[in-house]
């Protein structure tokens, strides 16, 4: 048996989440479960992923590391199998560790030299996955999926438990690689709401909850939501929840990309052309035109609330279930999201290599009954790469030198004020287009590009939307300099030490 005294962990994830999608500060949404999260634990304002697409982060996630650091990169990449993860020094401490939903660690596409379980066509072989009982990445038990919505990806356990539960015809719900769906279907998805994968991922999470319970072992279990990751598609009545009338819909300001590099303005036209960016032939994340009819805009972002709300009450669950087994006050909470979304801002829709807060700045609360402070706010910095060291921190595990993390957890317990003054964030499609790091500190934010004379400096007190560029503003080439030499500072500071200096020769 376990020793009592060692604190659970339970993540909970939601996909490519704006920061201000949750009703505790914004009033437009109902997450009546996030904001009783937030209201009994501290919820943070200033926390960044450390690349605003999926593989990356959560690569980092995992391994405390930075995604130049891990190798997984960019999507359509891998994370080795090599890479050290967080839950094998939680298991190394007597922990079970689980996953169930969207891991994303690795490519729809294998190769012999990176073969990919989570790739066609291992993705759809369900007898594989009935009987696959392999450690993957620090958990000793997966649940897995791919699809975002109607994708084609279905497959994995959640198909599985599609067919456990009845549901036969579960490919009429999804778009298979032939096209089995009308392609037009938006924002209303036709699968009944207990068929979604929200219903999957709380049910089956609470029933590992049970058997962590009965097995009285300490836990760490990350349950990984799909939504609101686009296409915006959700079941009914939630397709209707929101009066796209009657929502703030970001916009556009005119003028605000006149000072921007070049490709933020080309995202503006019905037709740019990019073609100077694909050296290599494949799409780059959010280089194309953002426009959409007016009225698309307004429904997607009810949509996208809907998919939010839908999601909200599944965690609902599970926080519930941690109740009903009485292991809340044991329990470490933390609810993140992977990285951010535009919905309208700056006129961009979706993701790409763009490094507004909109993308990078993420949604993080921490509940930790009698240690984490309830109902308090925070506005100090945070990467979601200091999560794996900070929780084991938190369960008193030495933390490896190679992991580049900050440890937090002086300033989750409201001991301490802050634990770092600058967050990092990198973005890079291949090594000859896109390369973008972004540094950003209480104040200031600044973006640089590999081999351009171009970039980003925005004053976030003065100006907060981020609406002018200083970059080549004259009045700031002295604090541009500055923040310049900060950054280089910041590269050498996140360097790894996995191996401690012992002896002096």
């Amino acid at each position: 048996m376990a020793s009592s005294h060692k604190p659970n962990i339970l993540l909970i994830t939601s996909d490519q989440q704006h920061w201000n999608t949750i009703g505790a500060i914004n009033p437009e949404l109902h997450t009546p479960n996030l904001d009783r999260l937030a209201k009994e634990g501290t919820m943070f304002s200033r926390a960044y992923c450390p690349n605003p697409t999926c593989t990356p982060t959560r690569a980092s996630i995992i391994t405390g590391t930075y995604p130049s650091q891990h190798g997984a990169w960019t999507l359509g990449t891998k994370l080795l199998e090599d890479r050290h993860t967080v839950g094998e020094d939680l298991i190394a401490s007597g922990y079970e560790t689980a996953l169930i939903g969207k891991a994303h660690f690795q490519p729809l596409k294998g190769t012999e030299e990176y073969p990919s379980i989570e790739s066609y066509p291992i993705l759809q072989d369900l007898d594989f996955w009935s009987t696959f009982n392999e450690q993957f990445y620090g958990f000793n038990h997966v649940e897995l999926a791919r699809n975002h919505t109607n994708e084609a990806h279905v497959g994995q356990h959640y198909a599985l438990w599609l067919e456990q539960n009845g549901c036969d015809n579960w490919r009429d719900y999804f778009l298979a690689p032939t096209g089995t769906m009308d392609p037009s279907i938006a924002h209303k998805w036709p699968i009944p709401e207990q068929y979604h994968y929200n219903t999957w991922i709380a049910e089956r999470s609470n029933a590992l909850l049970e058997s962590f319970k009965e097995s009285e072992q300490p836990f760490f279990l990350w349950s990984s939501f799909f939504d609101p990751h686009p296409d915006y598609l959700v079941p009914e009545p939630w397709d209707t929840m929101y009066d796209p009338e009657k929502l703030t819909i970001p916009s556009i300001v005119p003028g605000e990309h006149d000072r921007n590099p070049p490709h933020f303005g080309m995202t503006q036209l019905d037709n740019p052309d990019f073609r100077y960016l694909k050296e290599t032939g494949r799409e780059i994340h959010g280089y194309r035109s953002h426009l959409l009819p007016e009225d698309e805009r307004k429904q997607l972002v009810a949509t996208y609330y809907g998919m939010i709300s839908l999601m909200d009450k599944y965690i609902g669950r599970i926080l519930d279930k941690l109740d009903e087994l009485g292991l809340r006050d044991n329990t470490i909470v933390v609810f993140t999201t992977d990285h951010g979304h535009f919905y309208g801002q700056h006129g961009l829709q979706y993701k790409g290599g763009f490094h507004y807060e909109d993308l990078i700045k993420v949604p993080m609360i921490v509940r930790y009954p009698g240690h984490v402070p309830a109902d308090a706010r925070s506005t100090a910095i945070q990467s979601l790469i200091d999560l794996a060291p900070t929780l084991l921190s938190m369960c008193g595990i030495a933390i490896p030198n190679a992991m580049t993390g900050v440890d937090q957890k002086n300033v989750w317990l409201g001991q301490n004020e802050q634990a770092r003054d600058h967050a990092l964030c990198e973005f890079r499609h291949e090594p000859t287009t896109i390369h973008q790091k972004t540094y950003v500190d209480e104040r200031y934010k600044l973006t640089i590009y590999y081999r351009q004379t171009y970039g980003e400096l925005f004053d976030l007190v003065n100006d907060p939307n981020e609406w002018h560029n200083l970059w080549d503003d004259p009045q700031h080439a002295g604090l541009k300099s500055e923040l310049l030499l900060k950054y280089a500072w910041a590269e050498l500071g996140k360097e790894a030490m996995p191996m401690p200096r012992i002896h002096h020769a």
